[in-house]
């Protein structure tokens, strides 16, 4: 009989031997259970995908009495300080960051930040005052056009004398027809 050798191995001929002081191997059950439970803590936080809103806020985190909104930190990637004193003005602040951990990486400090916006706060009451001053604004706006519209130069026939030379303004909201032989201009 013929003594079989074993095929000669390649590299280290020694790789099987672990040297005494190395350190204990790790258990591959233990690794694969932290592995899983880090998979489970990452999906929790991922959200459903690309439609999701990068920008969404919890209105359950934010504190009762206060108005969470985004606004812009930079302009073109540069600092815009007549905006933040305009912001600062009109009540707004910077959410800090250990107020909702959550919303930022482990060990993040200053305000809550994604994409150049910065998540600010103010009173719900200074949020509902500016939306009723922006609302007046804007019924100014439209009441003002009405009457530009009914409105004659002196020395001209004013509109009320005859029925048919009156504007007409409808306020509803109806879909607009589209030609079926229109073009489509866009991008």
């Amino acid at each position: 009989m013929t003594d079989i050798q074993e095929p000669r191995r390649r590299g280290n001929p020694n790789w099987t031997k672990r040297s005494p002081d190395a350190a204990p191997m790790r258990d591959v059950s233990d690794s694969r259970a932290r592995a899983e439970a880090r998979a489970a803590q990452v999906r929790e936080h991922m959200g459903e995908g690309p439609g999701e809103d990068k920008f969404y806020v919890d209105p359950n985190i934010i504190p009762d009495g206060w108005d969470y909104q985004w606004k812009r930190k930079e302009l073109l990637g540069k600092p815009d300080p007549h905006y933040a004193v305009e912001l600062r003005r009109n009540g707004w602040e910077a959410v800090p960051a250990d107020r909702h951990p959550e919303l930022m990486p482990p060990g993040w400090n200053g305000a809550i930040e994604r994409d150049g916006m910065m998540l600010m706060e103010r009173p719900q009451v200074l949020t509902e005052e500016a939306r009723r001053a922006e609302y007046r604004e804007a019924r100014g706006a439209v009441i003002a056009k009405e009457q530009q519209l009914g409105a004659t130069p002196k020395g001209h026939l004013s509109r009320d004398a005859d029925p048919r030379v009156r504007p007409r303004i409808n306020k509803s909201y109806e879909p607009m027809a589209i030609p079926a032989d229109a073009e489509y201009i866009g991008n």
